[in-house]
């Protein structure tokens, strides 16, 4: 892979780090604290979802530096090694436990009487998120496995090639 390209990579992951770390001290309190102050029922579903969130996104940072390792790895040719499952194996984990933290959203938003302000929609609207996101991370777990799976068949046959040569 060329150079300028991991370098480019690598400048995107660390952006996205920092914007989850961003996101997480200002934005993510900030903006529940702001939408209690509109709508005080809320108050009681702050912390809990506050929480969520911030730990949401920590799943993310785990696995863009899970990603960040595995380029390193690619720069340095070995990929191919028994190493490289460990870190598909933690983006994987990460997306579990952030899919389920989004299904537990989903759920809680779908089964809890929460009060809304009008007509609904915030609460509809948060629904509809976290099932998306629920979705999505499924799917994206699922991809990994299955990319996981041909990094097995990979190494298995750049092992085999290394044996014979």
């Amino acid at each position: 892979m060329h150079r300028l390209f991991i370098t480019a990579l690598r400048a995107g992951i660390a952006a996205a780090f920092l914007a989850g770390l961003f996101g997480q001290i200002l934005v993510i309190p900030n903006t529940a604290a702001n939408e209690v102050d509109t709508f005080p029922p809320y108050e009681p579903f702050e912390a809990p979802y506050v929480t969520v969130a911030i730990v949401g996104v920590a799943c993310v940072q785990v696995a863009l530096v899970a990603t960040w390792m595995l380029l390193s790895m690619v720069e340095r040719d070995a990929i191919f090694t028994p190493r490289a499952f460990r870190w598909v194996d933690v983006i994987i984990g990460a997306s579990i436990v952030a899919t389920l933290l989004a299904t537990g959203v989903m759920a809680h938003l779908a089964l809890a009487t929460i009060p809304s302000p009008g007509d609904g929609m915030e609460v509809i609207g948060a629904l509809f998120t976290a099932t998306a996101c629920a979705g999505a991370g499924t799917y994206f777990a699922l991809l990994v496995v299955i990319m996981r799976s041909l990094l097995r068949k990979a190494t298995d046959l750049q092992t085999e090639m290394a044996e014979v040569v």
